[in-house]
């Protein structure tokens, strides 16, 4: 993947500040894959799209990713080391034939996306979950006919769940942590959404402020600016500094 140009980074930012987690995933999504049909970005599982948001994190930020956690029992803060090949490493999504047999019942799943996201984040949270399967079932029958989903025994409706977390890993990403004051383990949802947007936001405060500093110094546009390789951008701000 390419190093995106640091005025596209800034245009995602902004673009990204006002946005929910869900579409803020598309917008970051967009940045790793330039010129891509957004309709087909949003098409994606929620796993792809991780493992893509996972390459556009090592490419801009670097492979080491260290996160802040407090154990659920001692509330002591841990310090998370994380690598994105290794995430990445984790299975491919499987996008066919998943199916589920059980007491005549057979249902046909397909992986969500961030269209199904979307829609279940408008629901009550209590039927989120709900709604968010039952987009997941492309069909579902008992002794060949067809039968609504709502309709659906709820240990099959289990089977289903834990089915398309098999097929997608990478969409309920877990890591286990073992707190080094008390003992405690546990595990800890990993969403590289919220992750890459908190350093992405960042970023762009710091390029900002180095764009104020240089506009205000030597007259140059943000565009020129920003056109500036990183090094000589910031051996101008050392000149300034002396």
């Amino acid at each position: 993947m390419a190093l995106p140009s640091a005025a596209a980074m800034l245009d995602t930012w902004e673009r990204a500040v006002g946005q929910g987690v869900v579409e803020r995933g598309l917008t970051l999504l967009a940045l790793a894959d330039p010129g891509t049909d957004p309709r087909s970005l949003a098409e994606l599982s929620i796993g792809e799209r991780d493992r893509r948001l996972l390459a556009l994190r090592e490419t801009c930020f670097g492979p080491r990713m260290t996160g802040l956690v407090s154990c659920v029992r001692c509330r002591e803060e841990l310090e998370i080391e994380l690598a994105t090949p290794e995430l990445r490493a984790a299975t491919s999504p499987q996008t066919s034939d998943l199916i589920v047999q059980g007491n005549d019942y057979v249902l046909r799943l397909r992986l969500p996306d961030s269209r199904d996201l979307l829609s279940s984040a408008r629901a009550p949270a209590d039927d989120a979950v709900r709604l968010l399967l039952r987009a997941c079932i492309v069909a579902a029958s008992i002794d060949g006919e067809s039968v609504a989903p709502e309709a659906l025994p709820p240990h099959l409706v289990a089977e289903a769940a834990r089915r398309l977390a098999e097929a997608d890993p990478l969409a309920d990403l877990r890591l286990a942590v073992t707190c080094a004051g008390c003992g405690h383990r546990w595990q800890v949802l990993f969403d590289i959404v919220p992750f890459l947007w908190t350093e992405l936001d960042a970023w762009a405060g710091r390029m900002l402020r180095e764009v104020h500093v240089l506009a205000s110094a030597y007259g140059w546009t943000e565009r020129e600016i920003l056109s500036l390789a990183p090094a000589r951008r910031g051996q101008y701000l050392r000149m300034l500094d002396a």
